[in-house]
């Protein structure tokens, strides 16, 4: 059920594309890479070729230079706009849910939702070609990164969550939900992503 001021993706990809932090999803840019990060997840960055991005979208592998400088420059955008969607998508949903605890939760399902692939596409790629970087578009990427994590930051320190060092607690929680993408199905008659959400929270911040 939407909630009272919930956007849909589409209004929020919109926004973010108006104000300059999203390449616009229909225009060639946006095109090329939305078909590299489906591939990257198919097949890894290393396999995929300049040429297989150009196929997937109906051009030249040269034309993919009018719009990038490599096939590093492409991961690394990917990387940069995936993690700034979902900056945006939790920080809506924090903004929406009424207590400190329910923020976390919204922090928990954002996370999980993305780590399988049902709300951020590409989500996986930040984790598996992490490495597949340079250090300058490391540097980039942290960047925006920094950004996200500083809203689990805030959100576990007004929680008081056992164990009190909001980054210690992070990283616990980061560790427990990447983990998940390895056993956890959400489909079928097992738990949902929603009550999985419930569980991890009722672990890191008891009732």
């Amino acid at each position: 059920m939407k909630k009272s001021g919930e956007v849909s993706p589409r209004q929020q990809i919109a926004a973010l594309v108006a104000e300059g932090s999203l390449t616009d999803p229909d225009s060639p840019r946006g095109r090329l890479l939305h078909a590299a990060a489906r591939l990257f997840e198919q097949k890894g960055f290393a396999r995929t070729t300049v040429r297989d991005i150009a196929a997937e979208v109906g051009i030249l592998s040269g034309s993919i230079f009018h719009h990038f400088a490599s096939k590093e420059d492409i991961l690394c955008t990917v990387m940069q706009e995936v993690t700034i969607y979902a900056r945006a998508r939790m920080a809506g949903a924090v903004a929406l849910a009424a207590s400190p605890r329910e923020k976390l939760r919204a922090c928990i399902l954002c996370e999980l939702e993305a780590i399988h692939g049902l709300a951020v596409p590409g989500f996986s790629i930040l984790v598996a070609e992490w490495r597949s970087l340079s250090a300058d578009s490391q540097k980039k990427v942290l960047r925006q990164r920094d950004e996200y994590e500083q809203i689990w930051l805030e959100t576990i320190a007004d929680t008081h969550c056992p164990g009190g060092d909001a980054a210690l607690v992070r990283r616990l929680l980061l560790g427990a939900l990447s983990h998940t993408h390895s056993w956890f199905k959400p489909r079928g008659r097992g738990l949902s992503l929603a009550e999985l959400a419930d569980r991890v929270l009722s672990i890191f911040a008891p009732a």
